[in-house]
């Protein structure tokens, strides 16, 4: 099986330091390896999604000598496939309405709970005994984590990061506690999560290989579940570090100061750029 690994951006604003780092990785992994990089443009955020941030993304992406398989897939064509896959959870009784607010979750939250504590932030599970007939404009679409995890009692996956390489599993009782209930459909508009609509890319792509930046390795095991519920491969993760600020924070597409434009504007090489995020010259061995 050839290795394929993909970049995956979204048009919200500028790519950073943090995004060159994924970017580079995932390239020079896909080339040591003699396989292929695949670009994705994920812009189902139709409410922050513009075109000149896209064009920029290629623009930034094409300066670091990133070249990629074509054509690109963007999300924003692909929604009817990201709600086949949803109203198929749905039929299995896996996903129910939600018209929670955020307020309606801290209030919920703040109020005394039965069992094991939940993580701050997590859904309690409010509306959780509603079916789809119940379904009203502006809902939510979320899964009802428990009952999928019936279906598989326990999530493995391959691990090749330097923090994290290895074979991994995760207890359920966990997943429920710092995860909740997640959702896969928006209120806003009729589009998939980030985490449904990745799954289903990732296997129509045939990615072998998921490169990016730890703060979502706990996500992971949430797509391995969904990857088991919908009949899909599961590929190869390798979580990097993160880049951060003089302060030690991860950055961020507002954090302008550390956008690859900015640095392309002002002189710096790849060469440079790539010394900064702590990276070899050459694609044949990577951090």
């Amino acid at each position: 099986m050839t290795f394929r690994t993909r970049f995956a951006p979204s048009p919200t604003g500028p790519l950073h330091l943090g995004h060159a780092y994924s970017a580079l990785v995932a390239f020079d992994m896909a080339k040591a390896e003699h396989g292929q990089f695949l670009l994705r443009i994920e812009d189902t955020d139709t409410a922050r999604a513009r075109d000149y941030w896209e064009s920029q993304i290629y623009d930034d992406l094409h300066w670091l000598g990133l070249s990629w398989e074509t054509p690109v897939l963007r999300q924003s064509e692909h929604l009817q496939r990201y709600n086949l896959s949803l109203m198929q959870l749905a039929d299995r009784g896996f996903i129910y309405p939600c018209s929670c607010r955020r307020s309606d979750i801290r209030a919920a939250l703040s109020a005394p709970q039965e069992g094991a504590p939940l993580a701050p932030g997590v859904y309690p599970g409010t509306c959780r005994m509603r079916d789809m007939d119940s379904r009203q404009p502006g809902d939510a679409l979320r899964m009802d984590l428990a009952k999928a995890l019936e279906q598989m009692p326990e999530i493995r996956l391959i691990e090749t990061g330097l923090k994290h390489a290895g074979t991994h599993t995760v207890n359920p009782a966990h997943l429920i506690q710092e995860i909740g209930d997640p959702v896969l459909g928006r209120k806003e508009i009729e589009t998939p999560s980030y985490v449904l609509a990745a799954v289903i890319d990732d296997a129509a792509q045939e990615i072998t290989h998921v490169v990016r930046g730890e703060d979502l390795y706990q996500t992971t095991f949430l797509q391995v579940l969904l990857q088991h519920l919908l009949d899909l491969p599961t590929p190869i993760y390798h979580h990097h570090r993160l880049i951060r600020d003089e302060a030690g924070k991860r950055l961020a597409k507002r954090d302008d100061s550390k956008a690859i434009a900015k640095y392309r504007d002002e002189g710096t090489t790849v060469a440079d750029l790539r010394s900064l995020v702590g990276l070899p010259q050459s694609p044949d061995s990577y951090c």
